[in-house]
């Protein structure tokens, strides 16, 4: 067999070991910045808003480090500078967050943490292309999978974990962050920073000259695996610019002279329409001048040349990531205003409903671990792209039925749908995409392949709520619905995709 060795079962665990500490950080993120939010004065109106930092944070940090560790090398290699330095960012910022005295500040230590979190978990994604045998890959994925969904169980459960087994209060004074979600965090923060180590640790990187050598090996077995060609000129840049600028500027006029009727996070996608206008206008600009090999342009190019079956899974993406923003974001107001009948965050029934959206948290993800190991069969059956539907079809299905089930010890039967399809996004998609990228572009093409993760959370924060307030009355519990009919449509998108053999 030519190419990458083949990896034993600890070495594949070790490398990506790091995963379970990553996903303490995004955990602890998702189950508790709202309740922290909310807790600093936060109303549903600027809770999407102010969520909207994780999402944008990625949308910009994922392709500077793919392309940036693309070309590292010293003495801790090409990835795994990046997993320490990140490392010890995002604990730092899991330890302070918890502590911010006002919502501007626990709103600046969301980006800060996002960031730093981002910058630990992009490598990874690569770091398997570039350790692992193209038939292992899914294998490794996999992995990144399992300790995903286990991580998240512990993480999500932490502060009820706290109050029901510690005896650590989580009620506090109004304006106050409870001590059951400080110490949750304190943990994460220390399970993060080993579990990282350990990978740094454990886990040699190839040299380059052994990577390039493996590359061309591979290349001549697997000789479709080659970037899309399109002719991409400085004309063609301009005219797509002048045209999301014309569109952004116009709908931004519309949205400030109909202010008091639409939403003001609309005033978010029409700046991001123009700002994409702006970025293809400078592309043109600097292809124009010969000026192709900064990161800005290369970045640009790929975008508009991503291989077909990475621009088909994108829009499966798309759709399929906007439901768990929802989710993430909503949950907490959803749930304890409608199923606990209270938006008092100072009252005991508040905080015992965001404690059980904790413990929702955590089943999905206990349904996740069990997910990962039924996936394979389901494959093995079907095939990649119909196991997918099915997943997808299930989380779709548990998002819509929360405006149906009024008892909340029952929302845990939906969750086990929402885990199919969480462990499904994690590890399906990059399996149908790993073998279809130029393997010394692996960590830009997944850099770039997060986009159509962090666009459509932005979407997200700058629709849900002109949604919710103008269609449902204000009742949050219709952006998990909104949710569940988007996650309906990445399942019929997966169709569309080419499964290989």
């Amino acid at each position: 067999m030519t190419g990458r060795p083949q990896l034993n079962f600890w070495q594949i665990w070790n490398m990506c070991f790091g995963f379970i500490g990553i996903q303490f950080g995004f955990a602890l993120q998702n189950s508790n910045v709202s309740r922290i939010f909310q807790t600093l004065g936060a109303d549903y109106s600027n809770m999407t808003i102010l969520w909207v930092a994780a999402p944008i944070t990625g949308l910009f940090i994922q392709p500077i480090i793919g392309y940036m560790s693309d070309k590292t090398w010293n003495s801790l290699g090409r990835r795994r500078p990046y997993f320490l330095w990140g490392a010890i960012l995002a604990s730092l910022s899991l330890f302070i967050m918890p502590n911010s005295p006002t919502l501007w500040i626990a709103a600046g230590m969301l980006w800060v943490m996002d960031a730093s979190i981002n910058v630990c978990m992009e490598p990874s994604r690569a770091f398997v292309g570039d350790m692992l045998h193209p038939n292992q890959r899914g294998k490794g994925y996999a992995f990144q999978s399992f300790f995903i969904g286990v991580a998240s169980v512990v993480a999500s459960a932490l502060p009820w974990m706290m109050t029901n087994w510690f005896n650590i209060s989580n009620e506090a004074e109004l304006g106050v962050i409870p001590d059951s979600v400080k110490f949750a965090f304190y943990a994460g923060g220390a399970c993060l920073f080993l579990a990282v180590g350990w990978t740094v640790y454990s886990t040699k990187e190839y040299t380059p000259e052994q990577l390039d050598q493996f590359d061309k090996e591979e290349k001549l077995a697997n000789p479709e695996n080659e970037e899309s060609k399109i002719d991409l000129n400085s004309i063609k840049f301009t005219k797509g610019g002048l045209i999301w600028l014309v569109g952004g500027m116009l709908s931004t006029a519309l949205v400030f002279h109909y202010i008091k009727i639409l939403d003001r996070n609309l005033l978010l996608l029409t700046f991001g329409i123009a700002l994409f206008g702006i970025f293809q206008l400078l592309a043109g600009y600097l292809q124009k001048s010969n000026k192709t090999s900064n990161g800005f342009s290369i970045v640009m190019f790929d975008l508009f040349s991503m291989p077909t079956t990475m621009k088909k899974l994108a829009a499966v993406q798309f759709f399929s990531w906007f439901p768990f923003f929802a989710w993430w974001s909503s949950s907490t107001s959803a749930i304890t205003s409608f199923h606990y009948g209270t938006s008092d965050v100072s009252s005991k029934l508040y905080n015992d409903g965001a404690d059980w959206v904790g413990i929702l948290m955590a089943s999905y993800n206990v349904a996740a671990v069990f997910a990962a190991l039924s996936i394979p069969v389901m494959v093995k059956y079907m095939n990649l792209k119909k196991s997918h539907m099915i997943n997808l079809i299930l989380g779709g299905i548990g998002f819509i039925s929360f405006r149906f089930i009024s008892d909340p010890e029952l929302l845990i039967l939906p969750m086990i749908g929402v885990g199919f399809a969480w462990a499904s996004i994690l590890s399906l998609p990059y399996a149908l995409l790993s073998n279809s990228l130029p393997a010394k572009k692996m960590g830009l093409f997944m850099g770039i392949f997060n986009f159509f993760i962090v666009l459509p959370q932005i979407l997200a924060a700058s629709i849900l709520s002109f949604l919710v307030n103008r269609l449902f009355d204000g009742e949050t519990i219709y952006s998990l619905v909104i949710g569940g009919v988007s996650m309906l449509v990445a399942a019929v998108l997966t169709l569309r995709v080419q499964d290989p053999n």
